[in-house]
């Protein structure tokens, strides 16, 4: 319990949707002071991202259409992990399907709540190294519509500070990354 406080009751748990990459739900909450609220809730796996860094320092990232932001966005290359997978062997498959490259090096970044006032989604961070460019790239999934970029560590951090379409996901997952560019 943080802090010695305690912690809300659960009263009523409804699923309102299954999707394939997220269920959502409602939940009725009895609070500590005895008030009672329904709270909604994003369900999600959690997802893997890799920081890719070239052998001369340029980070890899893609520039891809994501529907709900309308645009397309500057993006680490990152995945949905599947039900058993560890995220490390998720970020494995991603980064090949999305930039057509290979990792030999990994090292974990860390992990970060995504939006927790209303999921409960997980990013793991890893920075991908010894990179290799692969001759025959899995295919893109069908439903992805994406470019590989490359830029170095200056060049996207001034994307950032000049406000640039990114998610932030790749925006917090460079900043782990920064001692190690």
């Amino acid at each position: 319990m943080p802090l010695g406080r305690e912690l809300p009751q659960l009263l009523r748990q409804r699923l309102f949707f299954k999707g394939r990459k997220f269920n959502f739900e409602v939940n009725r909450l009895r609070l500590p002071n005895n008030s009672e609220g329904d709270w909604e809730c994003i369900r999600h796996p959690g997802g893997a991202l890799a920081v890719p860094v070239t052998s001369d320092g340029k980070l890899i990232l893609v520039r891809q259409y994501r529907f709900a932001a309308q645009g397309r966005l500057l993006e680490f290359p990152a995945g949905t992990i599947e039900l058993n997978e560890a995220p490390l062997k998720t970020i494995q498959r991603e980064i090949e399907e999305e930039t057509g490259y290979r990792a030999h090096k990994w090292e974990k970044l860390g992990e970060f709540f995504l939006a927790p006032g209303y999921s409960d989604e997980i990013i793991y961070a890893f920075l991908a190294q010894d990179l290799e460019k692969l001759e025959q790239p899995p295919a893109q999934e069908e439903d992805e519509d994406m470019e590989t970029v490359l830029f170095t560590p200056e060049e996207f951090e001034q994307a950032i500070k000049n406000g640039e379409p990114i998610d932030a996901k790749s925006i917090c997952s460079f900043f782990l990354a920064r001692p190690f560019l």
